[in-house]
């Protein structure tokens, strides 16, 4: 039996998850289309590689993200692994269909309708239950909650301790790319994870602190995803043709980024290896999740998490 990376508690509950994660998002043909085999060989391999932390959501290609993780997992003892998803993005009928999704390949008959009303949570989990295939569901987060209003994340906060507190799901969270509220929302109790976009990375390394000192303080945790920002951070050195925050790449991040590669190189390290790391030095994080669509992206970002890098290079990087 293939055995589990390292673990880290979810703090304030009894779920522990491993460092590196599986991000979904591919498995709902984002950008392009993921073949069902190629969707199926990402979980295996994610499993054999030890992986036992799978991320979704109803918003990955209108949930074929969603069933096809389902079916995948559905191999393995579901005590085995932890599922999260993300819930205020229900799928109803499209009564103006197109074709074809904006941003994932996928036909548009049905479309996304954003509800963070105690009704829509639980029509979301519901639907989320059926198309995972599964009676449980380990991490809820509320899907970006901060695009629809100040008051968005509290209400589905409220809702989601509701259902945790009645055993329905085991942890309630927020994901989110904006970390404004975040320390707020730790310091009230109103969830126990965040899961972070972009926020807290080796290029980002100050925007996030006050919201990863919360949680510290309050005894919550913090999942760090878009560790790469966009691709930026993905290659040795940043691409001609790399993003930031999925658009083009100003100059001055694009010459920071150029000057970490150095940093790191100076040290044996690549700027990837690097990327996925840093997050994990901080207390309040507790895994690194990567969008993974291909079994070689599974191998490629395990064998980067595997490499550990030296400590001394956390103080090179930081001045810059």
């Amino acid at each position: 039996m293939t055995r589990p990376l390292p673990v880290r508690a979810l703090a304030g509950t009894p779920i522990t998850v491993t460092e590196l994660g599986f991000g979904a998002a591919s498995l709902g043909n984002l950008y392009r289309e993921t073949s069902d085999a190629e969707a199926r060989a990402a979980v295996d391999r994610a499993w054999e590689r030890g992986i036992r932390l799978f991320d979704t959501a109803p918003h990955y290609g209108l949930g074929l993200s969603e069933r096809r993780l389902g079916e995948a997992l559905a191999a393995h003892p579901r005590d085995d692994y932890v599922l999260s998803t993300k819930v205020g993005c229900l799928l109803v009928p499209n009564e103006h269909p197109t074709g074809r999704d904006a941003d994932f390949v996928v036909p548009d008959a049905l479309r996304r309708q954003w509800d963070f009303s105690r009704d829509g949570i639980l029509r979301s989990l519901d639907q989320s239950l059926a198309r995972l295939g599964t009676d449980r569901i380990d991490i809820v987060y509320a899907h970006d909650p901060d695009q629809f209003g100040e008051r968005a994340a509290w209400d589905a906060a409220e809702t989601l301790t509701e259902l945790r507190d009645q055993g329905v799901i085991g942890a309630r969270g927020v994901g989110t790319n904006d970390a404004s509220q975040l320390a707020e929302l730790f310091a009230a109790d109103a969830i126990d994870v965040a899961m972070l976009a972009g926020r807290y990375t080796l290029l980002e390394q100050e925007s996030a602190l006050a919201a990863l000192e919360a949680a510290v303080a309050h005894a919550k945790s913090v999942v760090a995803v878009a560790v790469f920002n966009s691709g930026l951070l993905a290659t040795d050195r940043p691409a001609p043709d790399a993003r930031y925050d999925y658009g083009p790449v100003p100059d001055e991040l694009r010459a920071r980024a150029i000057a970490l590669a150095e940093r790191c190189e100076a040290f044996g390290v690549t700027l990837p290896q690097a990327a996925i790391a840093f997050p994990l030095t901080h207390p309040a994080v507790v895994n690194v999740t990567l969008g993974m669509r291909t079994a070689a992206q599974v191998d490629r970002n395990a064998d980067l998490y595997e490499r550990r890098v030296p400590p001394e290079v956390w103080a090179a990087v930081t001045d810059l």
